[in-house]
């Protein structure tokens, strides 16, 4: 597993599976011949991701961001479609670190796609049930409201099997939410109505997670959104906006999508990546 640390924090990316996905659709009317400069496409014009939720430890609690495709929730369609290529292995990356889904304290849930949200919950017995049933989750109330009731759009992705077990878990904020010192959601909106980022803050340095409207590092172009965003030109103005604050800080980034790279860190003009932890699966 690749992990990083930041100051008090420990960054671990836990196993979600992999899989393949139409690069049109990842980088939506941008040309393939600009965007295959900076990710690399197969023979069917795929684009290797990742779905990787990361592990924060940080003052005795055990913080998980999204929670991947789950487990035996796939049908054979979906992986097809998804491009599937194994099995996630979430509860197994835990364990190698002492750790079972009843030690995860809290969920922060960026949105609620089947990619993101299929982990919250699994078949036990034939019923449904938590996997992390001590955690909190946090997410968006824009997100939670429109996961029970979902639009034409957006029905496919929003599966109350991936709520119903877990709504007395959910906690939502409006606007952004301080979730512990240094660790702070904020609704951005694009990708989805409710799309959170997640901003990291460490003695003076800070990480960024910004979920789906940068899933890649191939993606910090404000003008590269994908064709999946609800609203994109919302991603556009929210991304415009953090990466000129983020490049003019010095932040970094991490991603839960790129197969590639856990985590770069860009210099002023945002063309040079000077630091970086590549992915190691």
């Amino acid at each position: 597993m690749d992990t990083y640390t930041f100051h008090d924090m420990t960054l671990t990316w836990l196993d979600g599976s992999g899989n393949y996905l139409d690069g049109g659709t990842m980088f939506g009317v941008v040309p393939k011949a600009l965007w295959s400069r900076r990710y690399e496409a197969d023979e069917q014009n795929r684009i290797k991701m990742r779905n990787d939720p990361i592990l924060i430890q940080f003052e005795g609690k055990n913080v998980l961001i999204d929670t991947g495709h789950g487990k035996g929730k796939l049908t054979e369609k979906m992986k097809k479609n998804l491009g599937i290529d194994d099995e996630a292995k979430v509860e197994e990356s835990l364990a190698e670190l002492g750790l079972s889904p009843r030690d995860i304290d809290i969920i922060l849930m960026t949105h609620l796609h089947n990619d993101h949200a299929a982990g919250l919950t699994e078949w036990r017995e034939g019923s449904l049930v938590s996997v992390y049933p001590n955690a909190d989750i946090h997410v968006s109330k824009i997100e939670w409201d429109e996961m029970r009731d979902p639009n034409i759009r957006s029905r496919n992705t929003y599966l109350k099997e991936n709520w119903e077990p877990v709504q007395n878990q959910v906690q939502t904020f409006e606007g952004s939410i301080t979730i512990m010192p240094g660790m702070e959601m904020i609704h951005t909106g694009g990708h989805s109505d409710g799309h959170s980022i997640i901003k990291l803050t460490q003695n003076g340095e800070t990480i960024l997670h910004m979920a789906d409207i940068m899933p890649t590092q191939a993606h910090s172009n404000p003008l590269w959104v994908l064709a999946f965003d609800d609203y994109p030109m919302t991603s556009i103005f929210a991304k415009e906006k953090l990466m000129k604050e983020a490049l003019a800080g010095g932040y970094k980034f991490i991603f839960y999508h790129d197969a590639y790279y856990r985590l770069v860190k860009w210099d002023a003009s945002g063309k040079e990546i000077i630091e970086s932890v590549m992915v190691s699966i």
